[in-house]
C-alpha cells in the first residue's frame, strides 16, 4: 500500500522552550539544515486557488520535484490534519536544482515565490514513522510541523494528537496555510507598507 503523508502546523511562540521539551521526552536532533523551495503555477490553473503544490526543492547535497494534487473536503479534515498523497522525484544533486527551475521556467510555468526555510528534525527512538519538525520561515515566523507516514489517514491522525498532547504543543495555534502562502502574504504586507511611506 502507499504512504499517506499525515501533517499539521502549528505556530510557535517559543522555539527553545519546545526544545527542552523534546529533549526531556527523549526525541532526539536527527538533522538540521536549510531548505530552499521554489514553488510554481500553471498560467492556466491558478495553484493557489486549488492548493496544489508543485515546488523544486534544495538542500544540502540534496534536490528533488514534489507534486501534491488539489485540496478538497477528503485531504483536508475537520480536525485541521493535512492527508495527501507526494509525488516525488529526486534529483542527482542540487546543481540539478537550477536545471529544474529554468526547464519549469521553459514550458511555462509561473514562479509563484521562494521559501527559505531552517528546519530542524527530531525523532523519537520508538517512533520511526513519525517527525517533529521546528521551522524558522524567513518572513513568515516560527513554526512546528508534525508528520506521520501511514497507509491509514484516520489511525495516523489520531496519532498526530497523541503526539501533538504529549509534547504540550495541542494548543498552539494551527496554522492551515502552506508555507508558500505564508510567505507570499508576509511579501504582499511589506509591498503595502512599502508604498505607503512613499
Amino acid at each position: 500500500m502507499e504512504l499517506i503523508e499525515v501533517e499539521r502546523k502549528r505556530e510557535l511562540a517559543d522555539s527553545e522552550a519546545l526544545r527542552c521539551r523534546l529533549a526531556e521526552l527523549g526525541y532526539r536532533e536527527t538533522s538540521s539544515l536549510t531548505e530552499v523551495d521554489t514553488y510554481y503555477s500553471r498560467p492556466d490553473i491558478d495553484y493557489m486557488e486549488t492548493v496544489e503544490c508543485l515546488r523544486v526543492r534544495q538542500r544540502d547535497g540534496f534536490a528533488e520535484v514534489t507534486y501534491k494534487p488539489p485540496s478538497s473536503t477528503a485531504t483536508h479534515s475537520d480536525r485541521d490534519v493535512i492527508a495527501k498523497r507526494e509525488t516525488n522525484v529526486h534529483l542527482a544533486d542540487t546543481g540539478q536544482a537550477d536545471a529544474a527551475n529554468a526547464l519549469l521556467a521553459a514550458i511555462g510555468m509561473v514562479e509563484l515565490v521562494r521559501v527559505e526555510k531552517a528546519r530542524t528534525i527530531y525523532r523519537h527512538p520508538d517512533q520511526d514513522e513519525t517527525l517533529v519538525s521546528i521551522d524558522i520561515v524567513t518572513g513568515a515566523g516560527a513554526f512546528l510541523e508534525t508528520e506521520v507516514l501511514a497507509t491509514d489517514s484516520n489511525a495516523a491522525a489520531a496519532h498526530l494528537g497523541n503526539i501533538e498532547h504529549a509534547i504540550g504543543v495541542s494548543t498552539y495555534p494551527v496554522v492551515r496555510l502552506p508555507y508558500r502562502d505564508l510567505v507570499m502574504q508576509a511579501c504582499t504586507t511589506t509591498q503595502r507598507r512599502k508604498r505607503s511611506l512613499t
